[in-house]
C-alpha cells in the first residue's frame, strides 16, 4: 500500500511538470517571433513608408536638393582623393629616388672605408702583424696587466695610409727598400715611432772597422762606413765643403770636425757662449754624469762631454745628411727621434739636458711648452737645463717665452740676452742663453 501511494504521487508530479512545459514552450516561441517582427519593422518600416506613402512635392524637392548636394560633395571628395593619390605617388617616387641616392652614397663610403682598410694590407701583410696586438705565449702577465702586448705606433700613422702602406711594402726576410726619406717624412708628420719591419737594411760596401776612442771623437769616418743612396752628397768631403756653398742646409758647418766644431763650448765669453767647464762647475764634481742633447747635429756637444766622462745621448734626424751615422762613428750615442716625440726617459733620471738653436720660436708656443715640461720631467732634482742660443723676436721675449719658463718652475743660474746681429738690428731678433736648474724640492 505504501508503494502504490508513492507511485501515484510521483505520477501526478510528472503530469504537472508536463503541463507546465506545454504552457512555457509557446511563450518562448512567441518571444522570438515578436523580437524578429520588431527588428524587421525597425529596418524596413521607414523604407516601406518611403515606397508606400505619398510624400508632398515640397518634401520631395528638399530631398532631391539634399541628394544633389551630397552627390556634389561626393564628387568633390573623389576629385580631392584623386589629387592626393597623385601627390602621394609623386612623393613615393621622390622618396625612392632619395633612397637610391642615399644607398649609393653609403656604398661609396663603405667602399672607401674598405679600401682604406685594404690599403693597410695591400703590398705587405706585415703591417697587420707589426701593429699587433700579440698574445703572450704564457698567457696573462700580472706585470703588464694583460694577456697580450701592443706595439706603440703613433696615431697619425693611421691617417697616412698610402705612405704607411708604401713603407710596409717589402719582401719579408729580404733587403729593406732604400726609403730613409720616406721614413723621416712619416716621422715628421707624426707617425712616430714607426712600425717595425722584418727586412735587412742595405749594408755599406767595403765596410771597415771604426776608429778607436778617443781618436774617433774628432776623426772624419771613411766614406765606406755608410750607405749614401738617400743623400745629395755621396761623400763626407762633399758635406764638409757645403759650408762654402750658397744655400741653406741643416747644420751647414758641423760636418767639418776640424773647423768651428773644434772650438765649441771651450771658451766662456760671459755672454751668450757658455763653456762646458764653467757649467759643470755649478755642481759638485762628478754629479753630472748622464744627459741629453736635443737636436745635437753631429754630436760635438756629446764629444766634449765624453772627454769629461759625461755620457750624452744626442737626438737628431738625418735631414739630407748622415747625422746619426757620424755620431755613432765618433763613438757616441745617437737617437733618431723628432722634437715632437716624448723623450724616452723615465722621470727624474737625467743630470743635464742641453739644446742649441733647435728650441726656438719656429716651434708653436703650446708645443714648445710641452717640450719644456718634458725636459723638466726627465731631469732629476737639481738637474741642469742649458738653453743655448734660443732665438725669438724682441716682442715675444717678455710676452711669451719668459712667462712659459716661469710657469714651468726652473731656477735661473745664468741668463743672458743679446741681439741676433746677422738678422739685422732693425728686425729685433734676440738670442737667449740660459742655465737653469730643476728645484730640489
Amino acid at each position: 500500500m505504501g508503494n502504490e501511494a508513492h507511485d501515484q504521487q510521483y505520477s501526478k508530479k510528472l503530469q504537472a511538470c508536463g503541463h507546465s512545459q506545454k504552457h512555457k514552450l509557446p511563450k518562448s516561441i512567441m518571444l522570438v517571433i515578436l523580437t524578429n517582427l520588431v527588428t524587421i519593422y525597425i529596418f524596413t518600416g521607414p523604407i516601406s513608408f518611403l515606397y508606400h506613402s505619398s510624400p508632398s512635392p515640397r518634401y520631395s524637392n528638399s530631398i532631391s536638393k539634399e541628394l544633389n548636394s551630397t552627390k556634389a560633395q561626393i564628387a568633390a571628395t573623389h576629385s580631392l582623393l584623386s589629387e592626393l593619390h597623385h601627390r602621394l605617388n609623386s612623393s613615393n617616387l621622390l622618396v625612392q629616388a632619395l633612397l637610391i641616392d642615399l644607398t649609393r652614397q653609403q656604398e661609396k663610403q663603405s667602399n672607401g672605408a674598405d679600401q682604406n682598410q685594404m690599403s693597410l694590407k695591400v703590398g705587405s701583410d706585415d703591417l697587420s702583424f707589426a701593429l699587433g696586438p700579440h698574445k703572450l705565449p704564457f698567457g696573462y702577465s700580472p706585470r703588464i696587466g694583460s694577456d697580450e702586448i701592443h706595439t706603440p705606433v703613433g696615431a697619425s700613422c693611421m691617417r697616412l695610409h698610402e705612405e704607411l702602406n708604401q713603407y710596409m711594402s717589402y719582401e719579408i726576410g729580404g733587403e729593406c727598400p732604400m726609403d730613409d726619406v720616406l721614413a723621416q717624412r712619416l716621422m715628421l708628420k707624426g707617425c712616430e715611432p714607426l712600425p717595425r719591419r722584418r727586412c735587412r737594411p742595405k749594408s755599406p760596401t767595403n765596410y771597415v772597422e771604426p776608429t778607436p776612442l778617443p781618436e774617433s771623437l774628432w776623426t772624419t769616418p771613411p766614406d765606406t762606413s755608410i750607405v749614401w743612396d738617400a743623400y745629395a752628397c755621396k761623400s763626407y768631403q762633399c758635406l764638409i765643403d757645403r759650408k762654402n756653398k750658397p744655400g741653406s742646409y741643416d747644420c751647414k758647418n758641423c760636418f767639418d770636425l776640424q773647423g768651428e766644431e773644434k772650438n765649441k763650448w771651450i771658451f766662456d765669453d760671459g755672454g751668450l757662449d757658455f763653456a762646458i767647464d764653467q757649467v759643470l762647475a755649478t755642481k759638485a764634481a762628478g754629479t753630472i754624469r748622464v744627459g741629453l742633447d736635443i737636436g745635437g747635429g753631429t754630436g760635438t756637444f756629446a764629444a766634449r762631454m765624453r772627454e769629461r766622462n759625461v755620457i750624452i745621448i744626442t737626438s737628431t734626424l738625418n735631414l739630407d745628411g748622415p747625422f746619426n751615422n757620424l755620431i755613432a762613428s765618433r763613438g757616441l750615442v745617437p737617437m733618431h727621434i723628432s722634437i715632437s716625440r716624448r723623450f724616452p726617459f723615465f722621470d727624474n733620471t737625467l743630470d743635464i739636458v742641453h739644446s742649441m738653436d733647435v728650441l726656438s720660436n719656429w716651434i708653436p708656443d703650446t708645443m714648445l711648452e710641452f717640450v719644456l715640461y718634458d725636459v723638466y720631467r726627465v731631469l732629476r732634482p737639481g738637474g741642469l737645463f742649458w738653453l743655448d742660443h734660443f732665438f725669438c723676436f724682441g716682442s715675444q721675449l717678455n710676452k711669451t717665452y719668459v712667462p712659459i719658463l716661469d710657469r714651468i718652475g726652473f731656477n735661473r743660474l745664468r741668463w743672458h740676452v743679446e741681439t741676433k746681429l746677422n738678422r739685422g738690428v732693425h728686425k729685433n731678433v734676440l738670442y737667449i742663453s740660459a742655465l737653469m736648474e730643476k728645484p730640489m724640492t
